[in-house]
């Protein structure tokens, strides 16, 4: 009877031992997620493990490691590691229908328990424009969608347009037949113009299975429009015997054809003068009757349009020379003005003369306009001297010679007039004339 009851004691001595060392000992494990087609790990560590086994098996409660022998025939399941402390599976090629709750199991007494949520992600399709026609004309209403499948959880579709996000759309979220994927699509809605043209509408799609690398679709859009026209003139200020260039610029799509060029609502009236290449009118050389109102046509499939430029031909400025003082033994000072009609790149007050060792490509001096001055200067100084000549022959006189001055010098009145008239005699002899 002593016996039976040491040995009672002993049995629950032991018991309670073991139990006491299973109570410090706890699986744990952490939740997985992971994209469709990677690879999943498993792991269960224990802490304080007296030796006990630990299990893995998956979300139908099937097992699929016990300790280091697999249980489960499925090649993407692998060991990674086994141990007293470890319990660490792979499985690899994950698919939607692998998600679920897979349990870590430590055969204590009781056995203890770890649950560790494996989450697939779905990868979405890359994304599909639809909705475009080409070529779209300008003032169109134009409706673009872009779509993708296969996301889980459902994908974020965003637009851009040169960059800048759009953000007046349309999203739509649908469930796939397999109940576990979604299929997105977005709509985008805009009335084109022209500067539309070449624009590149950008659909993204942002989801957690791209790490951070969205999936992207293009549509470049072509646009149609008529032409718009500008006439640009060479010079802002056009004047008498310069040429003008007349440049007509138009930009449309299709490319506008070759322009037409009118004056005054009809044919340009000078074509030997009035050249047209390309867009270009160009006059050779202006004057007055040039005057009136030059309209450029630009046409192409879609339309027409023209502008109008109105041309006022300039005189040409005069220039004065300074004013030019002869000096002269007289009173009298003759002054000379002369007006020199020059071009508008030339200046009688800026004229150079060529520098013999400047180079040769440079532009030499108006051999006319030098020629005409010195003309004019020789001019001034002949009519000078003219005027001189006349204004001393109104003033000429004579001179006695030292003969006749002797009547001066007699003592008496008598002989003064002796004197004086036999001097008289040879008078005419002695008269010299200065000139």
């Amino acid at each position: 009877m002593i016996w039976k009851r040491s040995a009672v004691l002993r049995f629950y001595s032991v018991c309670g031992l073991l139990l006491q060392g299973s109570q410090g000992q706890f699986p744990l494990t952490q939740n997985v997620t992971v994209v469709e087609g990677g690879t999943a790990i498993l792991t269960c560590r224990v802490d304080q493990n007296d030796n006990t086994s630990l299990q893995w098996s998956n979300p139908a409660q099937q097992t699929l490691y016990f300790d280091d022998k697999k249980a489960l025939r499925d090649n993407r399941i692998e060991l990674v590691r086994a141990s007293w402390h470890e319990l660490s599976i792979s499985v690899s090629d994950v698919s939607l229908s692998d998600e679920g709750q897979y349990t870590c199991s430590l055969f204590t007494m009781p056995v203890k328990t770890s649950k560790a949520y494996l989450t697939v992600l779905g990868v979405p399709e890359k994304p599909q424009i639809s909705g475009f026609s080409s070529p779209v004309m300008e003032g169109d209403l134009m409706q673009l969608t872009c779509k993708t499948s296969g996301s889980k959880p459902a994908a974020d579709i965003r637009w851009f347009k040169n960059d800048k996000e759009i953000k007046d759309v349309k999203y739509l979220k649908e469930e796939d037949a397999n109940r576990k994927t979604f299929t997105v699509s977005s709509t985008l809605d805009f009335r084109v113009d022209r500067s539309d043209d070449g624009v590149a509408v950008i659909c993204r799609v942002d989801h957690e299975s791209l790490n951070a690398t969205p999936q992207v679709a293009m549509q470049v859009l072509e646009i149609h429009y008529t032409p718009s026209v500008k006439i640009i003139p060479s010079t802002p200020f056009p004047q008498e015997g310069q040429p003008l260039i007349l440049t007509c610029e138009s930009k449309g799509k299709p490319l506008p054809e070759p322009v037409l060029w009118t004056k005054d609502g009809g044919e340009l009236p000078d074509p030997d003068r009035m050249v047209v290449s390309g867009r270009e009118l160009n006059i050779l050389f202006l004057n007055k009757t040039d005057n009136g109102t030059y309209r450029c046509e630009a046409t192409n499939t879609i339309g027409q349009s023209s502008a109008e430029y109105v041309l006022i031909v300039h005189d040409v400025p005069n220039t004065l020379l300074p004013t030019t003082i002869i000096p002269s033994l007289t009173t009298a000072t003759v002054t000379t003005t002369v007006a020199i009609t020059t071009s508008p790149t030339t200046s009688a007050t800026t004229s150079n003369i060529r520098d013999p060792n400047a180079l040769a490509g440079q532009t030499g001096p108006d051999h006319a306009l030098i020629g005409g001055i010195v003309a004019v200067v020789v001019f001034v100084t002949l009519c000078s001297i003219f005027l001189l000549g006349r204004y001393l022959a109104r003033h000429k006189g004579t001179y006695l010679t030292n003969e006749a001055k002797g009547a001066e010098d007699a003592p008496d009145a008598d002989t003064a007039i002796i004197n004086a008239e036999g001097s008289q005699v040879n008078a005419e002899e002695k008269k010299e004339y200065f000139i």
